[in-house]
C-alpha cells in the first residue's frame, strides 16, 4: 500500500471535515475580522483561503503552454500607467482589466505619504527587509519549503533580486504614480504566486514535507507580511526612528493596498498596526522553527553577500543577521559569530541611526562602515538599484530541477 505523506494525510482530512489528522492538533484560528479592513465580527481561518480566480488562470497558461510567450509580453510591461501589452491570452488579458487598479477604499493622499514617508526611511528599510527579514524568512517553514522547492529556489541570487524589487516598487518615491512600477510588480508577483500553487503540488519531495496540500494561502501572505512589514515598524520603533501617527498610518495603509493587490481577502488585513501585532502574534512568532530547506536558503543568501560587494567581512554580515532576528533564530540557522562586529553593531548602529536622525550631534565610530553596508545591501539586491526594468518578475514554467 502506497504511504501517505503529509499533504495526502491534510487533504484527505480536510475532505473528511476534520481539524486535526494524526499530524497534532493546531491552536484554532481566533483573530477575528472587527480588526481588520472589512471590519465584520467573524472569524475565519486564513491558512484556509487561497485565490481561485488567478490560479484558474495560471492553470489555464499552463495547459495552453502560454508561459514564455507572456514572460515576453511583460518586458514592456512596466509602468503603473502602461497598457496591458498584447501577445497575451484573452482570458489573461480580462482577469488583469479587473485587478489592475486599485481598491475602492485606497486613499491617495495617504499613499502620497507613504512615498514620501519611504523615501525617509529607505536606508533603514534596505537593512530590515533584505538582510533582515529576508534571512527571517527562512525559518518560516511553509515559506522556506515553498521557496526551496519551487524555481526560484534553484537560483536564489535572481529569486531574492526579485523579491526585493516587489519591495523597492512598494518603497519608492514614486511608487503610486503613473510612472511608478508597485501596481504592475504586484499583479505580476500574484500571478507568480498562482503559478507555484498549481507546480508546486506536483513535486514529490514538497509533497513528501509539506504540511498544507497546497502552498501560499491568505494565511501565508500575511505572515511574509508581518515578517517584513510589522518587523521593520517594530525596528523603527526599536531604532528610535521618530514616526508621527499620520506617518504610521501611511505606512500601514501602503501594505494594505498592497495585501489587496496580491489577492488577500479583506476581512484579513489588519486595520491598525494594533491590530497586526496581534495578528502577529498568532501567526508568526510561534510558527517559527529549523528546516534543511531553510538553513540551505539562508546559507545560500549569505553566501552572496561578498567582502568586494558589501566592503565588510562574513563575521560582520553574520552579526548583522544576529542583531535584526536574534540569537535564536540565527543559531537555528548555523550562523557564526564575531565578537569585534557584535560589539561594534550593538554599540554603533544606535548611534548611527540617531546621527541619521539628528537626535545625536556625535559621529559614531564606523559611521562610513555602516554608510557602505547599506549602499553594498542595495546595489548587491537591485543589479544597481534599477528595480523592475533590470530584474523583470516572470512566471515560472516548472518547479526546482529534480522536484
Amino acid at each position: 500500500m502506497e504511504s501517505l505523506s503529509r499533504r495526502r494525510v491534510l487533504t484527505l482530512g480536510a475532505a473528511l471535515g476534520l481539524t486535526s489528522v494524526a499530524l497534532g492538533t493546531p491552536k484554532a484560528w481566533s483573530w477575528s475580522s472587527a480588526g481588520s479592513i472589512a471590519k465584520a465580527d467573524t472569524v475565519t481561518d486564513p491558512f484556509s483561503v487561497w485565490d481561485p480566480v488567478p490560479d484558474q488562470v495560471a492553470a489555464q497558461l499552463l495547459a495552453d503552454g502560454k508561459i514564455s510567450a507572456v514572460n515576453t509580453a511583460w518586458q514592456s510591461w512596466v509602468n503603473n500607467s502602461d497598457p496591458l501589452p498584447s501577445g497575451m491570452p484573452s482570458y489573461l488579458v480580462s482577469y488583469l482589466q479587473q485587478v489592475n487598479q486599485l481598491p475602492s477604499w485606497a486613499d491617495p493622499s495617504v499613499l502620497a505619504a507613504s512615498e514620501k514617508l519611504y523615501t525617509r526611511l529607505s536606508s533603514y528599510l534596505f537593512v530590515s527587509e533584505s538582510l533582515g527579514s529576508g534571512i527571517l524568512s527562512t525559518v518560516i517553514p511553509r515559506e522556506a519549503r515553498a521557496v526551496y522547492w519551487s524555481a526560484g529556489g534553484a537560483d536564489m541570487k535572481a529569486r531574492a533580486a526579485k523579491t526585493f524589487t516587489f519591495g523597492y516598487d512598494l518603497h519608492s518615491g514614486t511608487a503610486w504614480h503613473p510612472n511608478g512600477h508597485f501596481i504592475v510588480s504586484a499583479n505580476k508577483t500574484r500571478l507568480v504566486h498562482s503559478m507555484v500553487r498549481n507546480l508546486l503540488p506536483t513535486s514529490t519531495h514538497y509533497e513528501a514535507t509539506a504540511d498544507e496540500w497546497k502552498p501560499i494561502s491568505n494565511g501565508d501572505i500575511l505572515r511574509t507580511f508581518h515578517s517584513v512589514a510589522t518587523v521593520a515598524h517594530n525596528n523603527m520603533q526599536k531604532w528610535g526612528v521618530k514616526l508621527s501617527a499620520a506617518e504610521q498610518a501611511a505606512d500601514l495603509h501602503a501594505w494594505q493596498v498592497a495585501l489587496h493587490l496580491l489577492g488577500v481577502q479583506d476581512q484579513f488585513i489588519p486595520q491598525s498596526w494594533a491590530d497586526a501585532q496581534a495578528q502577529a502574534q498568532q501567526m508568526l512568532w510561534p510558527n517559527l522553527a529549523s528546516t534543511t530547506e531553510g538553513i540551505n536558503l539562508a546559507q545560500t543568501l549569505l553566501g552572496y553577500i561578498e567582502k568586494p560587494t558589501l566592503g565588510v567581512d562574513t563575521g560582520f554580515v553574520s552579526e548583522m543577521v544576529r542583531y535584526l532576528i536574534g540569537d535564536t533564530y540565527s543559531d537555528w540557522l548555523k550562523l557564526p559569530h564575531d565578537l569585534i562586529s557584535r560589539t561594534l553593531i550593538q554599540t554603533g548602529w544606535p548611534l548611527y541611526v540617531a546621527f541619521r536622525e539628528g537626535t545625536s550631534n556625535i559621529i559614531p565610530d564606523g559611521y562610513s562602515l555602516f554608510d557602505a553596508f547599506i549602499r553594498g545591501v542595495a546595489m548587491l539586491y537591485l543589479n544597481n538599484g534599477t528595480s523592475a526594468t533590470q530584474t523583470p518578475i516572470t512566471l515560472p514554467t516548472a518547479n526546482r530541477p529534480g522536484a
